[in-house]
């Protein structure tokens, strides 16, 4: 499988994986499954770690890049197909930038987005898991 992470499952993954399904965490662990993270899931760490909405164990900027290197993780580079999906998505969709090119990256690179977003698991233009 193919997966791309959105951001609150990057965290939790790293830092509550409790807080993660049965499957979620299953599917992270299996040895056919390869993990995906955009760049735009560090500039929404940075945000959070910078707003004192979570509390990293070090800075925002080498949490992340630690983290994703220690896992395995690969970067999606956030290019212009990608830009342009986000905000050409079918059907409706809310404004959030970030949720957009996480969804538009999860379309054009056919991945299966892990997210506990109600918002995005109730878009049905993108595959995603969360059970």
């Amino acid at each position: 499988m193919r997966v791309l992470l959105d951001t609150c499952c990057l965290i939790w993954a790293v830092s509550e994986p409790a807080k993660l399904t049965v499957r979620t965490r299953e599917v992270l662990c299996a040895k056919d499954t390869d993990v995906f993270v955009s760049p735009i899931s560090s500039a929404e760490i940075a945000c959070l770690s910078e707003g004192g909405r979570i509390r990293l164990t070090r800075h925002w900027k080498t949490w992340f890049n630690d983290n994703v290197t220690a896992n395995g993780w690969q970067i999606v580079d956030i290019n212009l197909a990608i830009a342009q999906e986000a905000y050409c998505l079918p059907g409706a969709f809310h404004r959030d930038p970030a949720d957009r090119i996480l969804v538009a990256t999860a379309r054009h690179l056919q991945l299966t987005l892990l997210t506990a977003d109600q918002k995005i698991l109730d878009y049905p233009h993108v595959q995603t898991l969360w059970e």
